[in-house]
Parts: C-alpha cells; structure tokens; sequence
C-alpha cells in the first residue's frame, strides 16, 4: 500500500508525539524535529501537530513564527547564519557577508536552487569576544575571515556527499 505524502508526514508527527509527550510542553522539540528532517513546517504539519497535543494551531504557528531557526518556507540543508552584532560588525562581518554571498550566488534571506544552503542573519551568537561569528546549523565558527569562507563550505559539501540524505533520512552507505 501506498502512502501518500500527508500521510506519511502524519505518521511520523504520531510518532514524534509519542516520543516527547502529547502535552504544550512537548511543542518546541516536536517543531525542532520536524524542521530538522524537512528543513520547514507546513502549515499542514502545524495542524497535525496542534491536533496531537490538544492546543489550538494558531498557538503552533505563533512559535514557529517566534523563533528564527524554525520557519514556513524552506531552507537549505546548511543554514548559515552570520551574527550582526555591533562587535561582528567592528570585526569585518560585512566582509565575510560579502564572501558569502558571492561563494553562494545569494543574497541574506535566501536559498541557493539546489537547495544546500540558506543565508540567515543572527542577531546574536554569544560570542562577541570572538567575532565575527557565525552559525552552520548546530556549529559555531569563530573570528571568521572571507579567506575561511571556501574551507567552510567546502567541509559542508564534503558533509553532504558522504552523508546523503533524501526525504529527511540518511541514506544507507
């Protein structure tokens, strides 16, 4: 039997459910997950969602449209995100933005047509002593330079080709 795509995705968010718990407090990790496997959540994934744990979908939507790392539209598989802090800043970020965009092809807000990569601005990183900082996903580069902008991507698409992925699961080696 075939399932269809709604139908899968609706398995996978019981499942989720059942793993962090059907009550309000599970919302953020079940999000977290979904973003994760499909790089966005649908609005048809927010209505299973608030369906699962008894809240109403506009309290869903309010969260995913609250924090920065979850998000409607979809984003590459890398989300690059460059602090603009004030210390950044007075630590060259417009250069390694600059970088970024020209290595990508794309501007901040963005995401590159195969679908790898997504440029995002972060409001702050924590790490002011050691800008310009910058996120790829769950890792924190440092005192980054436009000349270590080609060594990053580059160890992204090297992560890529080694760990393929397709419908949000990794392929089998």
């Amino acid at each position: 039997m075939f399932l269809t795509e709604r139908e899968r995705l609706r398995d996978e968010l019981v499942e989720l459910a059942d793993r962090f718990g059907r009550s309000r407090g599970a919302l953020l990790f079940i999000l977290q997950e979904v973003q994760n496997r499909y790089y966005s959540i649908s609005e048809y994934a927010m209505q299973v969602i608030a369906d699962l744990l008894d809240i109403h979908p506009v309290e869903v939507h309010s969260v995913v449209s609250f924090y920065s790392f979850l998000n409607e539209r979809p984003q590459g598989q890398f989300v690059i995100r460059l602090c603009r802090t004030i210390t950044c800043d007075m630590a060259g970020k417009d250069q390694v933005a600059r970088q970024l965009e020209n290595d990508l092809g794309i501007t901040f807000g963005q995401t590159t047509p195969d679908g790898k990569f997504s440029l995002e601005w972060a409001h702050c990183l924590g790490m002011c002593d050691q800008g310009p900082a910058m996120l790829v996903n769950q890792r924190v580069y440092t005192r980054v330079t436009p000349e270590k902008i080609h060594g990053i991507l580059q160890e992204c698409r090297q992560r890529f080709g080694v760990h393929a992925v397709a419908d949000g699961k990794e392929l089998p080696q």
